[in-house]
């Protein structure tokens, strides 16, 4: 496979200065959302998505990505200064991370950190350039039935992977799917579930329930656990690691970045998961198993690694077959219909530069963490201080032009908030909203899909089964939702998710 044209199709489009600046944009914001406790990526893509309006596409995705991935770098920072992980995937970097900074060895772990990131997001580049293009060319070959089998799975992986219980997620997949089905039916023109209100016609904007459930809802579930308290920095002295942390770090580095890679592709939250298995991974074969939990250097670099390759992976589903593999991939989806980009495999032979350049720009987006956060770790620390009830006003008026922007209504303003307070109760209720988002990105797209298979096969139902890749999709799908109702291991993921909780 010829990649060398299309590869310099691609840096000739992440090279242009408008999309260095969109890129050094988005890994600037991707870092200082992942330092700041609470405001994850996918609050902050969902409150930013008004704002790509009047982007170019390539430039919009571009930024969006860079939140992404750079939130990931982000979130080790204060997990390894002060015991306070700034993103999930950054959890466990805390274990061994904030007592290496205790014992006087915060910039060691810093650089560990920013090199397991670095090497990780490089290395799951190659993997994207190298596999999207022939998965995308074999889902080319896919007809309206495989498609649909192929979402059915996807949603049965995301309701397996989500955290809590299963029965909740798979309630949140219904709802988002119904919500999806809100509007106008486009094939006989009926509305449906609109309940007699014409700005219901067109259904319910992503923006909004995206802004709504992950942005105002983050607001308070963050204004209700604000504790105020000041933190403690740890004195941050040499970035240089010795030979011997090199030897150290050079094999875990690896493990994590192809563990991670894997289990980014797969439906649910890819780099969480990837840091905690490399994580225990490296706490087996490491001839320094001991050290784990105490300070020890792997225990850093494997799970840094592993969630920075993990977020970059999770592109190849969305790039190649148009399926969200996680809630930021549904807001990039999101994203790129409202640019006008059909989803799916059609896009790397109808938008190359754009396909491309996004992969390249993430190769130059962690470029630019290396250079950029190392020298500006001081001023993100600074940032902590900020109290949040100073800050959540400004996001809020923020999320509300944001939301005004789409369409000029008040009644979209009047929706927002029943999101948000919908996101807050579904939380408290300890059903976990990502499902949610999925169904409602997905739902339309099935829908449409499974109409198009039953009129091709003249209402024969049984075209999803004797169609052999169709077939095949449902039969991981149900053989995957029969492994996971089994008793010993839904005794095992309790567990796992009382450990987590």
């Amino acid at each position: 496979m010829d990649l060398i044209a299309p590869i310099r199709l691609g840096l000739e489009t992440a090279l242009s200065l408008s999309n260095l600046f969109y890129c050094l944009s988005g890994v600037f914001v991707g870092t200082l959302i992942g330092v700041l406790p609470g405001l994850g990526p996918t609050a902050t893509i969902a409150m930013l998505l008004p704002l790509t309006f009047g982007l170019p596409s390539d430039s919009a995705l571009i930024m969006l990505a860079g939140i992404y991935y750079g939130s990931q770098y982000g979130g080790s920072t204060t997990a390894i200064l002060l015991n306070l992980p700034g993103e999930a995937a950054s959890v466990v970097t805390v274990l061994d991370g904030y007592k290496m900074a205790r014992a006087g060895k915060a910039g060691a772990a810093l650089s560990a950190a920013a090199i397991a990131s670095f090497v990780a997001g490089t290395l799951a580049t190659i993997l994207i350039a190298l596999f999207a293009p022939p998965l995308a060319d074999v889902a080319l070959s896919f007809g309206p039935a495989e498609y649909f089998s192929l979402m059915v799975f996807g949603l049965v992986a995301a309701i397996v992977l989500a955290r809590g219980s299963l029965l909740h997620a798979f309630g949140m997949v219904i709802l988002g799917l119904l919500l999806g089905l809100l509007g106008t039916d486009t094939n006989s023109g009926v509305a449906r579930f609109t309940f007699d209100l014409p700005e219901l016609a067109d259904g319910i904007s992503f923006v909004i329930v995206a802004m709504g459930i992950f942005g105002l809802g983050e607001i308070l579930r963050n204004l209700e656990s604000e504790t105020g308290e000041d933190v403690t920095i740890s004195k941050v002295t040499s970035l240089l690691l010795t030979r011997e942390e090199w030897k150290r770090i050079v094999a875990p580095i690896l493990r994590g970045t192809a563990l991670g890679s894997a289990l980014g592709i797969l439906p649910g939250s890819g780099s969480i998961l990837g840091s905690f298995a490399a994580y225990s991974l490296e706490k087996k074969v490491s001839k320094h198993g001991s050290e784990f939990g105490q300070g020890a250097i792997e225990g850093v670099a494997a799970p840094e690694a592993a969630n920075n390759a993990g977020a970059q992976t999770s592109f190849i589903p969305m790039l190649t077959l148009g399926i969200p593999s996680n809630p930021v991939m549904a807001l990039m989806i999101g994203a790129m219909i409202m640019q006008g980009i059909q989803p799916g495999p059609g896009v790397i032979s109808e938008q190359p530069a754009l396909f491309w350049g996004l992969i390249a720009s993430m190769w130059v987006g962690n470029l630019f963490l290396i250079i950029l956060n190392l020298p500006l770790i001081g001023l993100w620390v600074r940032l902590l201080r900020v109290p949040y009830p100073l800050l959540y006003p400004v996001i809020l008026s923020f999320c509300a032009i944001g939301v005004f922007s789409l369409n000029g209504s008040t009644f979209d303003l009047f929706l927002m908030p029943i999101f948000a307070l919908l996101g807050y109760v579904l939380v408290k209720l300890g059903c976990e909203p990502a499902p949610l988002l999925l169904g409602y990105i997905i739902g339309p797209m099935m829908e449409e899909y499974l109409r198009r298979a039953l009129l091709l096969a003249r209402g024969d139902a049984t075209v999803f089964v004797t169609s052999p890749v169709s077939a095949v999709m449902l039969g991981l799908a149900l053989v995957t939702l029969i492994f996971v109702l089994l008793p010993a291991i839904r005794r095992k993921r309790d567990e796992a998710l009382q450990e987590e909780v």
